[in-house]
């Protein structure tokens, strides 16, 4: 698989609120080395293109949000840059001066900004997301935090909520988020070490050449078929289109049941759709996040191995079909056309080479 572009660990993007500007702080101006750049609708090159803005223009930036990785005339980086019309900017063609200030994570309403609610005083700033690690300080109530990534740790009932996931502030130190009001504005932060958020394949080959590497490793590794794990990421992932899978790297959709295992780094709640018998209804749940793909095909090689309800699936390696319809039969989904699909699938795409 061809990850390269996407292998970067989460960094602070500090760039300048539009009141910052207005008063003669830093100003962030567009340096593309061309005529300009691309608006877009959202944090990539997937989304929509809805406007330019010229060589040198001076942009006024809300917030920050962890998007696609561009390689650009600045730096490389996975973040993109809110700006004052709703529009994104890839930060790397966005030159500061003379620095970049903090900014925050961009919510639905725009910055977010973190603040310690304990209701009973200080938070505790730990060496790592857990009680075991020492304290290094504290943060007194009302705080508006700089947080840079979530790291999922220890499960602490806190003033906002009870919740397995720590906010990492500057300088590696850690905050619980059940103490941490959004203030009705959360952002979807990345988590700590997380590739950046990929881009959906061009064409079903790009995708099945994407998938075929890590499918057969699985097959090497937990003896599930090839065939049926492209044919399970092509259904589950939408052809790699899902939010799931673009952004915490999900082609599965393995839910979390209050724990991320041992290979996803997170959980994080999607839409999704359930059937209960002939009737299928929207809903939502808590999915596993990943840091990159390779811990998603390796998580599902790993969760029909260790869960005896799929073992009988496990004497028909060699028989995908027959594989598909034991796993569907032992649950693995509850839509009632699951195992037809993939066997379609791995028919229509000649998915069955990839398990020799």
């Amino acid at each position: 698989m061809r990850y390269a572009l996407e292998a970067f660990v989460v960094v602070s993007l500090l760039v300048p609120s539009p009141a910052a500007a207005a008063a003669g702080g830093p100003t962030a101006t567009v340096r593309s080395g061309g005529t300009g750049l691309n608006l877009r609708a959202g944090p990539s090159t997937a989304d929509a293109h809805v406007g330019r803005i010229a060589e040198g223009s001076r942009v006024a930036v809300v917030c920050q949000v962890y998007g696609q990785f561009i390689a650009g005339t600045q730096r490389r980086t996975p973040g993109w840059d809110r700006l004052s019309n709703g529009r994104y900017i890839s930060d790397a063609y966005v030159r500061w001066s003379p620095r970049r200030p903090w900014v925050h994570w961009c919510g639905p309403k725009g910055a977010a900004l973190p603040t310690v609610r304990t209701g009973t005083g200080p938070v505790n700033v730990r060496r790592g997301p857990s009680t075991r690690f020492g304290r290094v300080g504290g943060l007194a109530e009302g705080t508006v935090l700089h947080v840079e990534c979530q790291v999922w740790g220890e499960l602490v009932s806190g003033k906002m909520r009870r919740t397995a996931a720590w906010n990492k502030l500057p300088g590696s130190r850690f905050v619980a988020d059940s103490n941490v009001d959004w203030r009705g504005n959360p952002p979807t932060l990345p988590w700590c070490g997380q590739m950046a958020p990929t881009v959906p394949p061009a064409n079903a080959g790009q995708f099945v050449t994407r998938t075929a590497g890590p499918a057969r490793a699985g097959f090497r590794q937990y003896k599930v078929p090839a065939s049926v794990t492209i044919a399970q990421a092509i259904l589950e992932s939408g052809w790699g289109g899902s939010w799931l899978t673009r952004r915490d790297h999900s082609y599965f959709g393995i839910k979390c049941f209050g724990s991320p295992g041992g290979i996803a780094v997170g959980c994080r709640t999607y839409a999704t759709t359930e059937c209960d018998g002939k009737k299928c209804y929207r809903t939502t749940a808590s999915f596993r996040a990943y840091r990159n793909a390779t811990g998603s095909f390796a998580d599902h090689g790993r969760f029909l191995t260790v869960n005896p309800r799929y073992k009988k699936a496990f004497a028909y390696s060699r028989d995908p079909n027959r594989f598909a319809i034991e796993i569907h039969k032992a649950g693995y989904a509850t839509s009632p056309t699951y195992a037809q699909s993939l066997i379609n699938l791995m028919k229509k795409y000649n998915l069955y080479k990839y398990d020799k």
